[in-house]
């Protein structure tokens, strides 16, 4: 798949087939998140999968908008170190992992991390130290039906030259 392709077809998915995705997969999504932009290449990040049902369902009990990782086959869980950039940096990696799953025909849902009021129990639960920022929780999986792609704005209502 070309770039622009994936970017036109990434959605948020929240139903998954009862199929597993495999370690060589997975560790290709976190192998695109490492490989995201990063501020002074600090690189800041890194990432737990989660593909343990036990431990999904207590991360879809524990996330009200997270309920579908109950569903989800795996979850990749992005952590920072509390650096100036953390959250750019970390939303870079998860940007990446979306973008390379579409390409590899998972569907996947960005759920947001930082500074919400489950951090600490999430970070708790995979003993992450403290200097470590929650910044997403990626559900993976194979999705249990079509995705609908949402409107976007149109380029001509967004863009602006050289003054807004």
């Amino acid at each position: 798949m070309e770039t622009f392709d994936a970017l036109c077809k990434r959605a948020s998915v929240r139903e998954y087939l009862d199929k597993p995705v495999s370690k060589a997969l997975l560790e290709q999504l976190v192998d695109a998140g490492r490989r995201a932009p990063s501020a002074r290449a600090v690189e800041p990040w890194e990432f737990v999968v989660v593909t343990e049902r036990p431990t999904l369902d207590k991360l879809g009990a524990m996330i009200s908008t997270g309920l579908f990782l109950k569903q989800a086959t795996a979850c990749i869980v992005v952590f920072c170190s509390d650096t100036k950039y953390y959250l750019e940096d970390g939303s870079a990696a998860t940007e990446n992992i979306l973008l390379a799953a579409t390409d590899l025909g998972l569907g996947t849902c960005w759920i947001a991390g930082d500074k919400k009021e489950y951090c600490e129990d999430v970070a708790r639960l995979f003993g992450v130290p403290e200097h470590m920022k929650l910044i997403s929780l990626i559900s993976v999986g194979w999705a249990a039906k079509d995705v609908k792609q949402r409107k976007h704005r149109l380029v001509k209502d967004v863009l602006h030259w050289e003054k807004f």
